[in-house]
């Protein structure tokens, strides 16, 4: 686990901070990769997360969200104490079954989900895995195989792409 200070910054509506070189190289080396999403672990002020690190503009960051730190919008050029760590644990989001069945059963839309790109699918799913009860599950697979095959509006899209 690697420990450093950061100066809470911002681009766009995004608070982050930049991981010093030398332990993002640590990590870069530990994940086995330069390109992608790199899952990270550790705390802030103490307080446990998990988040990926992202390249954006050429530039490594560790985004900082409300789940992270309240109210991080607000906190732009604090100083927070961070703890980070490679993360090799599987982060998939297995498709609930029924969405499964519901694929399998209209060929047309599984055709367009499996083209979909995989940040296309993450969200259908991650969307579809978080409903609690069976009739909002049900209600929303029916509108998600709509919305691939372009009838009707899903997850604030008109259509996939």
């Amino acid at each position: 686990m690697f420990e450093f200070r950061a100066k809470i910054e911002i681009i766009g509506i995004n608070p982050f901070v930049f991981v010093p070189n030398e332990i993002l190289k640590n990590i870069l080396s530990q994940a086995g990769k330069e390109k992608g999403n790199i899952p990270i672990k550790g705390t802030i002020n103490d307080k446990v997360y998990k988040q990926t690190l992202v390249k954006y503009s050429g530039e490594w960051r560790l985004y900082i969200n409300t789940s992270m730190l309240k109210n991080s919008p607000k906190r732009i050029g604090e100083i927070i104490e961070i703890t980070i760590n490679f993360d090799p644990e599987k982060r998939e989001i297995e498709p609930p079954k029924k969405f499964i069945i519901a694929l399998n059963q209209n060929l047309e839309a599984k055709n367009v989900f499996d083209n979909l790109s995989a940040s296309m699918k993450l969200e259908i799913v991650r969307y579809l895995s978080r409903l609690k009860t069976e009739e909002a599950l049900e209600k929303n697979i029916k509108k998600s195989i709509q919305f691939l095959l372009g009838k009707e509006k899903f997850i604030g899209r008109n259509k996939p792409n």
